[in-house]
């Protein structure tokens, strides 16, 4: 088989499974919509989500529980099987079960609901038949479009199996935007790996706390704010007023600006030339929020404060790589 050949068979897959993706999309109705209000309102009971399927369906309930568990929705996997040897133990009132499976007919799935409504939960069927058995069974049927499979035997489940991924995905975002969890619930399920890496630091985890950076009343001198700044090396200094709270901040750049336009400041008060009302974060910010700031202020400098608004650190902009927020 030549390369072009080869290149055009895995177009026309993807072509395939695309289709089965818009016909979904263009499908969606109330059934969705119902599905989705059944589901928030387990989660808002403290109730879980159950998902249960055979063969491939088994693995795309795992790869959702997993996609819903990280959105802050509980959810476990159960074995259709399985759970006719005891582990219906799973099943608790007031849950909700998900049983996927693409024609509606699977056997299985068909002698597991009966058992599973017994415990008074409710149950969705994800199909592709909405007039299948599992439909019938079920008191919700959450629908996808598939006309047929990208497998040119039209045999191995592919553009049903993406496109109930994709569904369940759908269900997924639509709750996580209902829920309004934000960044900082999220990066709470996602402590490790390149997320919590971006999400889960905070700024006082990068800050440069006490005796790190440059602090002085606001009565100071230019000169001493000047020596004070070349201590720890700092590109700001921070003043405060009588009782420790934020007064200001004096620059780098304001220095530069005022040596060309006013030579003789440096026996001035600084609080003549420094700046008021400077951003700020509050303490135990996300550094994701930190660099937010940076971006929308364009600054070089960012003062972290207290619920007293006294200053407890500062964040250099670079300070952000250390984190690989940036």
């Amino acid at each position: 088989m030549d390369t072009q050949t080869i290149i055009a068979k895995g177009q026309s897959c993807l072509d395939t499974e695309i289709q089965a993706l818009e016909a979904t999309r263009d499908s969606l109705g109330n059934p969705f919509a119902d599905v989705v209000r059944q589901l928030r309102e387990t989660i808002e009971k403290e109730k879980k989500l159950i998902f249960s399927g055979i063969g491939k369906n088994a693995h795309i309930c795992e790869k959702l529980v997993a996609t819903f568990n990280s959105i802050g929705a509980p959810s476990c996997f159960i074995d259709p099987v399985r759970a006719l040897h005891g582990d219906l133990g799973l099943c608790q009132k007031g849950d909700t079960l998900l049983a996927f499976s693409n024609k509606g007919e699977t056997e299985e799935l068909l002698r597991f609901v009966p058992l599973v409504k017994r415990f008074d939960l409710q149950t969705i069927a994800v199909t592709s038949t909405s007039d299948s058995s599992l439909a019938r069974l079920c008191d919700f049927t959450l629908p996808y479009s598939v006309e047929q499979e990208a497998c040119p035997l039209d045999l191995a489940p592919t553009a049903s199996t993406t496109a109930c991924i994709a569904i369940g995905d759908a269900i997924a975002m639509v709750l996580l935007e209902w829920k309004d969890i934000g960044k900082e619930g999220f990066a709470q399920y996602h402590p490790a790996g390149s997320i919590g890496r971006k999400l889960a630091p905070q700024v006082n985890e990068i800050m440069r706390d006490e005796g790190h950076f440059a602090t002085l009343p606001e009565t100071s001198t230019c000169k001493e704010c000047l020596h004070r700044m070349t201590d720890p090396n700092s590109g700001c200094i921070i003043l405060t007023d009588t009782k420790g709270r934020l007064g200001g901040i004096f620059t780098d750049g304001d220095i530069r600006r005022l040596i060309l336009s006013q030579p003789g400041f440096l026996d001035e008060c600084v609080s003549k030339y420094m700046t008021r009302d400077p951003v700020t974060i509050p303490s135990g910010s996300l550094a994701i929020e930190a660099l937010k700031v940076f971006e929308t202020h364009r600054i070089d400098d960012l003062i972290v404060v207290d619920d007293e608004n006294k200053p407890v650190g500062v964040i250099d902009g670079q300070d952000l790589t250390k984190v690989q927020v940036i």
